[in-house]
């Protein structure tokens, strides 16, 4: 890959821990990065041994201000060095991206978003399932509970869970009885969840349950972060006996 010479700031979506779930290209830039900008424990440090320089400035923007990552990125653009903002997952999903770019534009700073494998695709795949299956769901929604971080009022769980779709919960594992309350709002007691830790990571641990017993299976393996909530219909084992969904007509006979 020829990098594009006139940009040299990306956003690189990590993935979701695997170190092999990143792309080639953004393996390419973090391989020639002068500065890597990486998203804390939620980035798998394995990432950062791609890198080739010797001399290559890493900083953990954990523990760092919006401000300070962006003196960082702008001075070394000024020193024309490249530089790799790795983001957990795909940035464009709570990668709190947005902020960063505005910065950039209003300084005329071009920049390029590599983007990756989100955990909700990698939980997916963890469990060798899928998030729409005919008759059953055809939506997908990425949502959160509403925590440090307001909700419009639409879109909270409570109001959400009436749709019935599949739900992909992110960012709500701490608040899990305020999460099971809301669910219940629009789903019944019995309606499938799975709960998925550290997905793709070595200590990654799966959770088939229900609404009913969410709260205590959270509670009883001590699950406080770093977990994704999958909720719906959808994820109803007796599914995979076939009797039970009806096949897609992409490969239908008729």
């Amino acid at each position: 890959m020829k990098r594009n010479t006139k940009v040299n700031v990306y956003f690189i979506g990590a993935g979701p821990g695997d170190p092999e779930l990143i792309t080639l290209k953004a393996l390419k830039i973090i391989e020639e990065a002068d500065i890597i900008i990486y998203a804390g424990s939620l980035v798998n440090k394995e990432i950062l041994r791609f890198n080739k320089k010797l001399n290559v400035e890493i900083y953990n923007s954990a523990n760092m201000t919006l401000l300070e990552t962006d003196r960082i990125i702008k001075n070394a653009v000024k020193q024309n060095k490249l530089v790799a903002r790795l983001h957990t997952g795909d940035p464009s999903i709570y990668g709190a991206i947005f902020e960063q770019m505005v910065l950039l534009e209003k300084e005329n700073i071009p920049y390029e978003i590599i983007p990756g494998v989100s955990s909700a695709f990698a939980a997916n795949a963890a469990i060798k399932w899928e998030f729409t299956l005919p008759e059953i769901s055809q939506t997908v929604i990425f949502t959160r509970v509403e925590g440090r971080t307001p909700v419009p009022e639409n879109e909270k769980l409570s109001n959400i869970s009436k749709l019935n779709a599949t739900l992909v919960i992110f960012l709500s594992i701490n608040l899990i009885e305020k999460v099971q309350k809301e669910l219940l709002e629009g789903y019944s007691l019995d309606t499938p969840v799975v709960i998925i830790k550290r997905v793709t990571w070595s200590d990654e641990e799966i959770f088939f349950t229900d609404i009913n017993n969410m709260v205590k299976v959270v509670k009883e393996n001590n699950i406080k972060k770093t977990a994704l909530i999958l909720v719906g219909k959808v994820f109803d084992k007796k599914l995979k006996t076939n009797k039970y969904f009806k096949k897609s007509y992409l490969y239908s006979e008729k």
